[in-house]
């Protein structure tokens, strides 16, 4: 394999972290089987990452970014508040389908983190990041609208991560995107509805 820069040595090594893990689980995640799957040498991984944790804190950042641009990809203004939270719910959805082993991951790394105490500041790391995630979601949905939220953005951000981690791990379950699209429905309406001034 040609000498690649760093940066694209750390970016090929997630995507192949994120096939495997999102294939196989994250147990199956070692180092060598990632560097298999890049095709490169285990010395490589080393170059790239100083330790699988760090690649695992990389794979939470990638998830998280894929979750949000999947939420704002579609929202209009003219839709209204309501509207916009919809298109935010259908386009996480919709990604859900489309990558159930990614979320699967996500679940995984989330209990993993937490059981090893070496690795909880990864935890609260990635729902750092999901409710940075939400609040940014929010503070756009109402920025288009021209709406004001009648509670504390941080506070709905934790309100909104606690409902969409219940209906993801419920469709991971059952798989029922009918029930779940219900769900986030009923949710948009709560925040529409309950939470704007």
């Amino acid at each position: 394999m040609p000498r690649l820069p760093v940066t694209d040595r750390r970016e090929a090594l997630v995507e192949a972290a994120l096939r495997v893990m999102a294939r196989d689980g994250l147990a199956a995640g070692t180092t060598r089987a990632v560097v298999a799957e890049a095709g490169m040498s285990l010395a490589s991984f080393h170059y790239a990452f100083a330790s699988r944790d760090e690649l695992l804190a990389e794979l939470v950042r990638r998830v998280v970014g894929r979750e949000l641009a999947a939420a704002t990809a579609v929202l209009d203004p003219a839709d209204g508040l309501a509207g916009c939270l919809r298109a935010a719910a259908g386009g996480y959805l919709a990604h859900l389908e489309d990558d159930p082993g990614a979320e699967q991951l996500r679940l995984e790394l989330t209990l993993h983190a937490v059981r090893d105490p070496a690795l909880h500041a990864v935890a609260r790391e990635q729902y750092r990041a999901y409710t940075d995630a939400a609040a940014t979601l929010l503070d756009q949905a109402a920025a288009l609208t021209g709406s004001t939220w009648g509670r504390p953005v941080p506070e709905l951000a934790r309100l909104l991560v606690t409902l969409v981690d219940g209906a993801t791990t419920t469709w991971l379950v059952d798989r029922d995107t009918a029930a779940t699209r219900a769900a986030l429905d009923a949710a948009v309406e709560l925040f529409a509805v309950r939470y704007t001034a």
